[in-house]
């Protein structure tokens, strides 16, 4: 293993990131809540400020080279925390179909349980590009939903764009972790 890139206060930073975003996770129901069936910018900024720190804490740990374990595990758990938080209120508020919701959360069961299968025979299934690009959509789709007015319909459209990808990139997660089984 490289050593670290930059000092260990530093180097804490990626994970105290993580930490931040699952503490917000509480503040932002709090927000959708009080908002209800309205937009609301205030619960916007921080699923915004989720979504920011999402990209920014991985890509801290991997360049400083301070990637921990506790990051593998935390930082996914806070990304699907928190879009399956504002999915969840979203649809409670008619702001989401249905089947978006159920889309969303099943894919976060099964990819609760491969990992459940996978981690304790050593497996790791690294993000990939699509994955990536699946949760920048999702962000954004959510985040406009958040924002806009029940009636705008292109929040929607994106968030099935995202979805669509998140699908796709689960296909090559499961694809990868068959052949890692296999092995």
């Amino acid at each position: 293993m490289e050593a670290p890139a930059v000092s260990q206060p530093l180097a804490l930073l990626p994970n105290a990131l993580t930490v931040a975003r699952l503490a917000l996770i509480p503040v932002f129901v709090v927000l959708m809540v009080r908002a209800g069936h309205r937009p609301s910018w205030p619960a916007g900024v921080a699923f915004g400020i989720a979504g920011i720190t999402d990209q920014v804490d991985g890509f801290l740990a991997r360049r400083w080279r301070v990637e921990s374990r506790f990051g593998k595990l935390a930082d996914p758990l806070a990304d699907r925390l928190m879009i399956d938080a504002a999915v969840i209120l979203l649809f409670a508020y008619d702001r989401l179909p249905w089947a978006g919701l159920a889309v969303v959360v099943g894919r976060d069961v099964v990819l609760l349980a491969g990992s459940g299968l996978l981690a304790p025979r050593g497996i790791e299934v690294d993000v990939n590009a699509v994955g990536k690009a699946a949760t920048w959509v999702l962000y954004a789709a959510i985040f406009f939903r958040i924002v806009t007015h029940t009636a705008t319909q292109w929040p929607v459209d994106l968030f099935w764009a995202g979805l669509a990808l998140a699908l796709l990139a689960g296909a090559l997660y499961l694809r990868t972790a068959w052949g890692e089984l296999r092995r």
